[in-house]
Parts: C-alpha cells; sequence; structure tokens
C-alpha cells in the first residue's frame, strides 16, 4: 500500500471523506482510490446526530438513497427560549435522528462498495511534491491528490501551514445518550441560552427510547468551558433531560464563520478540517458530504484541483456562507435571536426560511430579516 502511486488519497473516512472517495469514483471509475482511518469501524463520533433531509439529498446523488430509510423521520421542531419566544412546527421536509456509528459506517460501507480501497493509519506528516507530482504522506504514500478529511484538527492542514480557527470561530459541544423525555420523543428541540449567543441545548429522538441530548457554545478568549459547565447549562435549559445519561463526548466544532482559504494544488480540505460548521445550528454533515463530494470530483477530474475545487464550494456555498456568517455577528447582539424567534412564529414562511438557513443553504431573504426587526421594534 505504500510505495504505490494513487491518484487519490482521502484521509479521514467519515462523511466527508467516504463522500470524496465516492464521487472520485463516479467520476473515474477507474481511479485508485486509497480511504485511510486511524479509527476501526464502525465508531462513535461526537454529534448531535440529526440529518437533514439535504445531507440525504447528496447520500443519493452518490448512490446511497435510503441509507437510513430504518430512522423514522422526524416531521416537527421546535425552537425558542426556556420562558419564551417559541416557534414550533412542521418541518417542511422531515430531518432523521442516526448516531455516527451507524451513519458513518454506512457511507463509508458505500464508498468501500463503489471501489475505494480501505486503509487504517494515522497520518501524521504531508510533503509537497514538485509541481504535478503530488504529494507524500509519512514520507512513502504518493498520492496525485490528497482529499484531507481527517476533522478539526487536520494534520494535513496543519501540515501545509494553513491556520486552523481561533476563539469566537469555535465553538465547544458536550453530548450523550439519555431515555427520552416523554414530551420531547416526537420532535427535536432546540433551546436557546440567554446569553453568550449562539448557544443553545438539544435534545434530539433516536427513535429507539433515547435521545442525543447536548449544550454548545462558543469559545471565547480567556474564558475556558469544562465539562460540568457544559452539563450544568445543558441542565438549566433542559431540565431532567440528562437524567440516565451517558456515553457523554465533547467536541470541538470550527465554524465556518471563519475559514482557510482552500489552496491551489493537490491538497483538499473538505468537511471540519475546512471549517465547515454552520455557525448558526452546529449543523456539519450536509457540509461534510457536500464538500467531499465536491473534492472527490475535483480531486480526479481537474488539471488544478485546489483551484477547481475552491471555485465549485463557491459557487455552492458561497453566499449562503456570507449569510451564516452575517446572521451569527447578528445573535450575539442581545434580542437579536429572541427576535428571530417571534417573527419565525407569527409566519410560517419566516420558520422555514430559518430552518433553511440553519440545516441547508438557505439564505436570509428580506421575509425573515423584516420579521426580526418587527420583532426588534416591537
Amino acid at each position: 500500500m505504500g510505495r504505490a502511486t494513487w491518484d487519490l488519497v482521502v484521509v479521514g473516512a467519515g462523511p466527508a471523506g467516504s463522500a470524496a472517495a465516492m464521487s472520485a469514483l463516479r467520476v473515474r471509475p477507474d481511479a485508485r482510490v486509497l480511504l485511510l482511518d486511524r479509527a476501526a469501524f464502525p465508531r462513535d463520533k461526537a454529534c448531535g446526530d440529526g440529518i437533514a433531509p439535504h445531507a440525504l439529498d447528496v447520500l443519493a446523488d452518490l448512490g446511497l438513497p435510503g441509507v437510513v430509510d430504518d430512522h423514522r423521520p422526524v416531521h416537527r421542531l421546535h425552537l425558542g427560549f426556556p420562558a419564551g419566544p417559541v416557534a414550533a412546527g412542521g418541518m417542511r421536509r422531515p430531518a432523521r435522528v442516526v448516531p455516527r456509528a451507524v451513519l458513518d459506517a454506512r457511507v463509508r460501507d458505500g464508498a468501500l462498495a463503489a471501489g475505494a480501497v480501505p486503509g487504517r493509519r494515522t497520518v501524521r506528516a504531508v510533503t509537497p511534491l514538485p509541481a504535478g507530482e503530488g504529494l507524500l504522506l509519512d514520507g512513502e504514500l504518493h498520492a496525485r491528490a490528497v482529499v484531507a478529511a481527517d476533522g478539526a484538527g487536520s494534520v494535513l492542514r496543519r501540515g501545509l501551514g494553513l491556520p486552523g480557527n481561533g476563539p469566537g470561530h469555535v465553538a465547544m459541544a458536550l453530548r450523550g445518550y439519555a431515555p427520552v423525555r416523554p414530551d420531547l420523543a416526537d420532535e427535536q428541540r432546540i433551546v436557546f441560552a440567554e446569553q453568550d449567543q449562539p448557544a443553545y441545548a438539544w435534545s434530539f429522538p433516536v427513535g429507539d427510547g433515547r435521545a442525543n441530548v447536548g449544550y454548545g457554545e462558543v469559545l471565547r478568549a480567556g474564558r475556558p468551558l469544562s465539562r460540568q459547565h457544559l452539563l450544568d447549562r445543558l441542565e438549566g435549559l433542559l431540565p431532567g433531560a440528562t437524567a440516565g445519561g451517558s456515553g457523554w463526548r465533547g467536541h470541538h466544532l470550527p465554524l465556518s464563520s471563519r475559514r482557510p482559504r482552500q489552496p491551489d494544488g493537490p491538497l483538499l480540505l473538505a468537511g471540519d478540517a475546512a471549517s465547515l460548521i454552520n455557525p448558526l445550528t452546529g449543523e456539519g454533515i450536509y457540509y461534510a458530504l457536500l464538500s467531499g463530494a465536491c473534492a472527490g470530483a475535483a480531486a480526479v477530474g481537474a488539471d488544478d484541483p485546489g483551484r477547481t475545487y475552491r471555485t465549485i464550494l463557491r459557487r455552492r456555498l458561497g453566499t449562503h456562507l456570507l449569510h451564516t456568517t452575517a446572521v451569527s455577528a447578528l445573535s450575539a447582539v442581545p434580542r437579536v435571536v429572541p427576535a428571530g424567534v417571534r417573527a419565525a412564529a407569527r409566519d410560517r414562511r419566516v420558520f422555514d426560511d430559518l430552518v433553511e438557513l440553519g440545516l441547508g443553504r438557505g439564505l436570509l431573504g428580506p421575509r425573515a430579516l423584516a420579521g426580526t426587526v418587527r420583532g426588534l421594534l416591537g
């Protein structure tokens, strides 16, 4: 495995990496694609486990329709503050709650079925080769192109001197599994904190009597977040939701409000390695699948994969990311988030617009903006 030249090496076999492998093989079925991960699958991954319909669209396009159809759809979303305001209702398209141990293994299996070669390895170093010759991983693994899908602390990104996110652009979240509260068994619930926006607790029903419950907020300079702080905030916003909980795991979320610039050349950043996490909701699986699919196609189908991928990603997500960054900054202003929730409660179209902004690639349209302004003035 170490001495051959691969058309594409994907580092990280989560949703972004597996999508990259599948996409590359759809563009070039004869491509030699190596899919590496340091872990054996199935493996757990700290996450809220909410799978937006937009993510399922990408999986269907990659040849995996219905891959999580055995997990029941969740149609209702409830969001707001403990003492109000609250906006709740059915989503235009339901979400699903699928533990990452299940989802990631199934998506990886899809990549292997498409022809990717699996490998278990911790990649520690990347060396650029002369122009046109690709990259060398760990001094021995030669690839014409590499997709870095190795997470928030990406070794490959740092190996090329590309910066990660700093305070104010990284969130810290804690997730566990607990018996679902009876009143939360049929809806996804998000409860915002009164301060430090964006910050919220969640309860997402898995469908087997458990809920994925957690709390996250943005890391700020000089304010470290402890495990106990996160648990206390979760219990304060969703009383009783932590009872009987287990599997508590913390994780960093590199927010898309500040992203490393995708360089020209053979190294392509996807998913968390590209800081593609929605700063409003912490949603990252859709971004991971979409960016991975775009990266895989560019890696085997372009003379300059990095430049081509950067252009594609800008076209697919650029305007949306500008809007989420702007709304994230506005949300730190007191009363803005409550005003947005009140607008969503008054107008179903605003509710739908905000769901699209937080879970897909929607924009802050004039209707939602005007409704929020009215909420601030009212």
